[in-house]
């Protein structure tokens, strides 16, 4: 397995002495294997704020394909890991203590791309994913049983399109289901579509922007979508290396964050279980972000405030956090891995 060193520079006007500190201390010379040493940096406050859980999963050999998607059911005490692999399961199903619990060998699934827990919390939670294969099953959006049977299909198998009666998709990259029952959807993982659509409950289109383009609420591969609690629609408009911000029940554009995304776009967009930081995974540069998330009914600027650095080719995808315990899991595509990261708490300890 490919070796690298690890740091985490802190940049500062003393740079010439970290340096030195850094050759005389010998930690440019730690070798750590690909997908398993992390280096951790919270830039303003000088602490970590999320630590590798080394045991999770307590098999990881399972992983056998590409690694796209996670979401984590805490109610349930359950993570869903999508894969792309010929002939093998596309899902596995893992408690959050790292025990294997199940996969899915289901032929309805081609190409996962994003997943999405809903009903966490009620007796009929189920699993959405967006499938952006190109054969009869693809091109749509899927929703599962917990145990993999599949209950509904949005779009038209195998038929890539940009219609919204009835409803057509071309590579759909994620979904985000509110707990009204409204669902936002990105649409555009490089194919003909570059929309961001709201349905109802009822699955009638109720809002959409779709217009390919770098200006206000226009995209250019559109990834990942999540909504707050300040009925906000975040949106990691990834080709145009920006995060894009709209009102949830009217669409209307809010603002937009492209100063921390200068060199790379943002892949993903969650919230921490506190309100208090937004999570981006930048897949070219294998780091995860922690943006400070602005107060209710302002956007402002964006705000590094930490990050997580993994791994050269590790390449961090879509990421879910865990509502209960603010734990994080990643798919990484390059390191064919999921992997779990624990919060620190103010004080220094585990949560």
């Amino acid at each position: 397995m490919r070796k690298r060193s690890h740091t985490c520079v802190l940049v500062s006007g003393m740079a010439s002495l970290f340096v030195v500190m850094l050759v005389l201390y010998g930690t440019l010379n730690s070798q750590q294997p690909l997908g398993q040493s992390l280096a951790y940096c919270d830039q303003p406050l000088r602490r970590s704020m999320y630590k590798l859980d080394v045991s999770w999963p307590r098999k990881p050999e399972l992983f056998t394909g590409q690694v796209f998607a996670v979401a984590v059911n805490q109610e349930a005490g359950v993570v869903y890991v999508a894969q792309r692999a010929d002939g093998l399961p596309k899902v596995l199903v893992f408690s959050t203590d790292g025990d294997f619990l199940m996969s899915w060998n289901t032929t309805t699934l081609e190409m996962p791309h994003g997943m999405f827990v809903a009903d966490a919390a009620s007796p009929n939670p189920t699993v959405w994913i967006t499938d952006v294969g190109s054969g009869p099953y693809g091109h749509c959006i899927k929703q599962y049983s917990p145990s993999g049977n599949l209950l509904q299909v949005l779009g038209t198998p195998g038929q890539a399109g940009s219609g919204v009666n009835p409803l057509q998709f071309d590579q759909p990259a994620e979904i985000f289901v509110h707990e009204s029952g409204e669902m936002y959807i990105v649409d555009g993982d490089g194919g003909m579509n570059n929309r961001l659509i709201k349905l109802s409950k009822d699955q009638e289109v109720l809002w959409m922007h779709g217009e390919k383009g770098q200006g206000l609420a226009q995209f250019y591969i559109p990834h990942s979508v999540f909504v707050d609690g300040a009925k906000r629609v975040w949106v990691a408009d990834r080709g145009n290396k920006r995060i894009q911000v709209f009102n949830s029940l009217t669409g209307d554009w809010l603002g937009s964050w492209g100063s921390c995304f200068t060199e790379d776009g943002p892949y993903s967009v969650r919230l921490t279980p506190d309100k208090k930081y937004i999570v981006v995974a930048q897949l070219n540069y294998n780091h995860i972000l922690l943006l400070e998330a602005p107060p209710m009914g302002l956007i402002g600027q964006c705000k590094v405030v930490g990050a997580i650095q993994v791994a050269d080719e590790v390449k961090p995808h879509l990421v879910d956090l865990d509502l209960k315990t603010g734990d994080l899991y990643v798919a990484e595509i390059g390191a064919s891995q999921a992997q779990k990261f624990n919060p620190f708490s103010v004080d220094g300890s585990f949560h």
